[in-house]
């Protein structure tokens, strides 16, 4: 498997791996702080409204629901209305390109750390018996 998923465009990093456009998107989105603490906060405390969640930060609620908008829009949060609130929910589906791309880069690591080691303990070996 190389990473790219049916249906969407992919792109090669400078590592040689592939990440999907959508992937992209979620890295973007969760490279901001306030949005990862609004995650962990979502799922664990479920559906969440902008105005629950701004009490608990320094910013607006205005700036929270700005947030919010962003994880859903990469696929990390879904919304419905609840009479005047909207209320957000943790979709995890929108983590998998994501974490399949760090577990290829992991096993990828793991791979070339076992050749060095045993290249390392070939020469360890060829000294020891020169």
């Amino acid at each position: 498997m190389d990473g790219r998923v049916a249906g969407s465009r992919a792109v090669s990093d400078r590592l040689g791996g592939w990440v999907t456009n959508d992937a992209n998107a979620v890295f973007n989105a969760i490279a901001d702080p306030t949005r990862r603490r609004l995650i962990e906060w979502i799922q664990e405390s479920g559906a969440s409204t902008a105005t629950e969640l701004s009490d608990r930060l320094p910013i607006t609620r205005q700036a929270v629901t700005k947030h919010l908008r962003e994880l859903e829009s990469v696929g990390l949060l879904t919304s419905r209305r609840s009479g005047r609130e909207t209320r957000y929910e943790y979709q995890g589906d929108g983590l998998v390109d994501i974490t399949d791309w760090i577990s290829a880069r992991e096993q990828a690591w793991k791979r070339t750390l076992l050749r060095l080691k045993g290249h390392t303990e070939a020469l360890d070996d060829r000294s020891h018996t020169a």
